[in-house]
């Protein structure tokens, strides 16, 4: 969240005194997805020395599952990030970080995982002696959502949660507090910000019927 949005106001023409850049970098990578792609095509264009990508998960597959639907089948996704330049590997648990005297990064320090699984359950375990250093000057975190903080208004509301740690809300997105509702992420976990916009509006619509008796907003359209 330091890295993009800085480069984001550069490329809308505004300054940023003191922006955190890859140019001349050896840059690390700890996470997937869009935000790890969106880091890696922004440190190649600034002009980073190396760029290494790093997942705690295993490889996906490089084929489509069969039977996947309606789930969102685990494949190998290279996005056109990948494909301008990275050294992608996974398994890989970060241990720690070393740096000089000034508080600087310079090197990782990680060891390699074997998975396996525990009643259905995928367990990580460290491989003996697979335990590595990583030359590194920048180091960016694009790690996966977790769920809500709940040490929060969250907890002093009382509002329950569900099994995967979100709030849980009704179809009005009202949480199992009176008067109280959720949407976005906080609601149905990590996801695009389209669905935040188009939960927001929803919740918008439960908050008003709660409060007059009925609603006239009007319903967005499905994502």
């Amino acid at each position: 969240m330091e890295f993009l949005p800085q480069q984001n106001k550069v490329v809308a023409g505004d300054e940023v005194p003191g922006q955190i850049l890859a140019t001349g970098k050896r840059v690390v990578i700890l996470g997937g997805g869009d935000t790890g792609s969106d880091c890696l095509g922004t440190s190649n264009r600034q002009g980073a020395v190396s760029v290494h990508q790093f997942e705690l998960l295993p490889e996906p597959p490089k084929d489509r599952p069969p039977l996947s639907w309606p789930n969102w089948p685990m494949i190998l996704r290279t996005s056109s990030s990948h494909e301008e330049g990275v050294i992608r590997d996974w398994s890989i648990n970060t241990k720690c970080f070393s740096g000089d005297a000034h508080g600087n990064v310079k090197k990782l320090h990680g060891v390699r995982l074997e998975w396996a699984h525990d009643n259905g359950r995928p367990v990580m375990k460290e491989m003996p002696g697979s335990e590595f250093e990583l030359d590194c000057d920048l180091v960016l975190l694009a790690l996966g959502f977790l769920g809500p903080e709940t040490d929060t208004v969250v907890s002093q509301l009382g509002c329950e949660l569900t099994e995967r740690g979100n709030v849980k809300a009704g179809p009005d997105y009202q949480t199992t507090v009176p008067g109280v509702f959720a949407c976005g992420d906080a609601r149905r976990g990590q996801s695009l910000v389209v669905w935040a916009i188009w939960e927001g509006r929803e919740a918008a619509r439960g908050v008003d019927a709660y409060l007059m008796g009925e609603t006239f907003l009007p319903a967005s359209p499905e994502v």
